[in-house]
C-alpha cells in the first residue's frame, strides 16, 4: 500500500488492476466477485462494452465545457433522466458532480423554496437518525449519525434527527412555523439496509404536503434500478417532491443531481446554485447507457428477481451467526452476532475466488451486486459467502 495518502480509509490488502462483469483481478492476477460494485457505483458492472464506447467515442469529441454553454450530450441526458423521473412527478433537473452536492443543492432548493413562499425563519432540514447524506460539513450536518460528526464541529444549523418510523417524532419535528424540508432514504444504505415501511414513507408525504415542506428523497444509493423500480419511491407509491441521484447514475463516472417536481421546479434563478463539473459531457454520455440499459424490457423486473433469490439463499443457510436478513432489489443486509469487519477481510484472503462485501455498521453485512450479476454468479457468491461464516 502507497503511504502517499491521508490515511482517511480502513483499507483493505489489495490492489485492482483490471475488471470484467462482475469480476475484478489483482496485481497478482488473483480474480474477485464483486458484491460492492464500488458501493453501487458500478452499477452495469466492470468494463461494461456500451459503457466503455460511450466515453471513449465522447473523450474524442468534447471532454468538459463550462456551464455557459450546452453540450449536445449532456442536454440529451438531462431531458432522458427528466422523462425516466416523470413517473415519480418529476420536472427539471441540476445536473452535479457528486451525491453530497446533489444534496446539499436539494438543502438549498428547499431553503429558498420556504424563503419565497412564507418568509424568513423557516429553514430547517429534518432528517432521520441512521441516515447518511454526504460527507461536506453541510451533508454531514443532514446526516443523522453521531459517530460521523465527531471532531468536525461547528456544523451547518437548522437539522434535526428523527428516529425512522416514528410518526409521532415526525409529526412533531415537521413544524410548519420553522421547517423547510424533510429529507430521507427510503432505504438506508450505510445505516444498515433499514427499510422504510409504505405506511411511513406515505404518512410522511401527507404531513408535509399539509405543511408545504418539501418532501426530499435521498435516493443517492437506493436508486436508477437498485431496488427493482427506475426510482426507489416509485416502490413505495409516493411521489416526493425533490430527489437526489448519483453513485450508479453514470456507472463509474462521477456524476450526481437532483431532480424537483412540480411545486419547486422553478425556484432556483440564474446564480443561485452552480457546479463546475455538473453536466460533464462524458459523466453525460455514461449516464445515457445507464438510462437505455435500464429502459430495456424486463432490466427493472430482473433486478427484483435476482433480489428474490439472493434473500432465499440467504435464509436457506440458516447460519447461527446471521441474526436478521433484509433487501429489496440487488440492496440486502445481513446482520450478523459477530463483527462485520472480519469476514471483509477473510473474503479477500481466500486463496482461491475472493469475494468483495461492505459493511454498515460494527455487525452488518452488505451486498450490492451489479445489475448485470449473473444467476450463476450470485450462486458462486453466496456460497462463498456462507463458507466464511
Amino acid at each position: 500500500m502507497s503511504d502517499v495518502f491521508m490515511n482517511t480509509y480502513h483499507r483493505l490488502p489489495v490492489t485492482f488492476v483490471k475488471g470484467d462483469g462482475v469480476w475484478l483481478t489483482d496485481t497478482n492476477g488473483k480474480k474477485y466477485l464483486d458484491f460492492s460494485s464500488g458501493i453501487a457505483v458500478n452499477c452495469l458492472g466492470h468494463a461494461y462494452p456500451p459503457l466503455v464506447k460511450a466515453i471513449s467515442d465522447q473523450a474524442a469529441k468534447i471532454n468538459h465545457t463550462c456551464n455557459y454553454f450546452m453540450s449536445d450530450t449532456s442536454m440529451a441526458f438531462a431531458e432522458k433522466l427528466v422523462a425516466a423521473c416523470a413517473g415519480a412527478g418529476m420536472k427539471k433537473v441540476f445536473l452535479a458532480n457528486s451525491g453530497a452536492e446533489a444534496n446539499e443543492g436539494a438543502c438549498k432548493l428547499a431553503r429558498k423554496y420556504s424563503l419565497v413562499r412564507h418568509g424568513e425563519g423557516r429553514h430547517t432540514i429534518v432528517t432521520l437518525r441512521g441516515s447518511f447524506h454526504g460527507r461536506t460539513i453541510t451533508t454531514l450536518s443532514a446526516t443523522g449519525q453521531d459517530v460521523l460528526h465527531k471532531d468536525f464541529g461547528p456544523f451547518t444549523e437548522g437539522f434535526v434527527y428523527v428516529p425512522g418510523g416514528d410518526l409521532n417524532a415526525l409529526d412533531k419535528a415537521l413544524d410548519p412555523n420553522t421547517t423547510a424540508g424533510l429529507l430521507l432514504e427510503a432505504i438506508q444504505g450505510e445505516g444498515g439496509i433499514r427499510i422504510q415501511s409504505q405506511e411511513y414513507l406515505a404518512a410522511a408525504a401527507k404531513l408535509c404536503a399539509e405543511r408545504d415542506i418539501l418532501f426530499m428523497f435521498d435516493e443517492i444509493q437506493c436508486g436508477l434500478g437498485r431496488t427493482g423500480t427506475f426510482l426507489a419511491c416509485e416502490g413505495f407509491g409516493i411521489k416526493p417532491d425533490v430527489v437526489t441521484l448519483a453513485k450508479g447514475l453514470a456507472a463509474g463516472i462521477p456524476a450526481g443531481a437532483f431532480l424537483a417536481g412540480e411545486k419547486a421546479a422553478d425556484v432556483l434563478q440564474i446564480g443561485d446554485h452552480g457546479s463546475t463539473f455538473g453536466g460533464n459531457p462524458i459523466a453525460a454520455a455514461a449516464g445515457l447507457v445507464v438510462l437505455e440499459t435500464l429502459a430495456k424490457p424486463g432490466f427493472l423486473k430482473e433486478i427484483s428477481r435476482k433480489g428474490e433469490k439472493i434473500l432465499d439463499i440467504l435464509k436457506s443457510l440458516k447460519h447461527p451467526k446471521i441474526s436478521g436478513i433484509r433487501g429489496k432489489g440487488l440492496m440486502a443486509g445481513v446482520d450478523l452476532s459477530v463483527e462485520a469487519w472480519p469476514i471483509l477481510e477473510a473474503a479477500v484472503s481466500r486463496a482461491q475466488t475472493g469475494l468483495l462485501l461492505l459493511g454498515a455498521g460494527k455487525q452488518t453485512l452488505r451486498l450490492l451486486p451489479p445489475y448485470t450479476i449473473t444467476d450463476a454468479e450470485l450462486e458462486q457468491g453466496l456460497e462463498i459467502l456462507g463458507s466464511l461464516l
